[in-house]
Formats: structure tokens, sequence, C-alpha cells
């Protein structure tokens, strides 16, 4: 009866420990969207200068003022469906870690204004229909018709 009592208390002590690390292997990081620039694996956050919003790759949101208030979508408002984002310019933000962007929006607002370029961006895939000549110095209206 003892060797039982052990036997079972060995069973629970393996099957809590596989169901711990069941938890710690499950975490989901986030996958950057293929319209992200290539080479920043370790990125939260992008922000859009010409959409002034902000991208969650860990949550797969978009991050924008509606009406005065933040929130969190996983669709762009319908102002920008149009929007192509492989030609647009995002900003990494590789200094931030918090759930709230947005707090620093007044500063990138003014660093990273509207119609903003830093170096060159090559995307993490292909935009769909088209090649990726990492060459995307954003022409045209916004609207993504080049």
């Amino acid at each position: 009866m003892k060797n039982l009592k052990y036997v079972l208390i060995g069973i629970l002590f393996l099957s809590f420990s596989y169901s711990q690390a069941q938890v710690s292997v499950n975490v989901n990081v986030g996958t950057p969207p293929a319209w992200g620039p290539a080479g920043y694996s370790d990125v939260r956050y992008y922000y859009l200068p010409d959409l002034e919003t902000y991208y969650d790759v860990s949550t797969s949101n978009y991050v924008y003022l509606n009406n005065g208030r933040w929130v969190r979508t996983r669709s762009l408002p319908a102002a920008y469906r149009n929007y192509d984002l492989y030609t647009e310019y995002k900003v990494v933000l590789n200094d931030y870690r918090g759930d709230r962007p947005y707090d620093n929006f007044k500063s990138h607002k003014v660093k990273y204004g509207k119609g903003y370029k830093g170096k060159p961006q090559k995307t993490i895939g292909q935009k769909p229909g088209k090649g990726n000549n990492g060459n995307h110095k954003g022409h045209g209206n916004g609207k993504g018709k080049h």
C-alpha cells in the first residue's frame, strides 16, 4: 500500500511538471506581418507615420485614435482599407515594451510626421501579386495606388 502511494505521488509530480512545461512553451510572442520591415525579430510595435497608427506585433492589432480614444482592432479604419502597408514606412519602436505606445504619441507625431521616410526598408514577405524590390520610397498618394 505504501508503494502504491509513492507511485501515485510520483505520477502526480510528473504530471504537474509536464503541465508546467507545456504552459511555458506555449507562450505566444506574436508573428510580424508580411508587410513588416525585415531584420527586426524582437519588436512589439511599429509606428505608421502616414496613418498616425501603431501596430502591435504581439496581438496583431492596430492601435489608433478614434473619436478621442485609443482603440485596438484587427483592421485599419475604413478610410485606410485600401492603404498599401507594403509601401508605408514603418518606424520600428525597439525601445518600448509596455501596452501603451501612444503615451509617446506627441513625440512620435513630431519626430515622424506624415511623409516621414527613413532608410529604405525591405518587407518580411512579398506583396501579394507584386515583387518586393526593397526600395519602398512611398511614392504616391498613400491610397495604395502608385
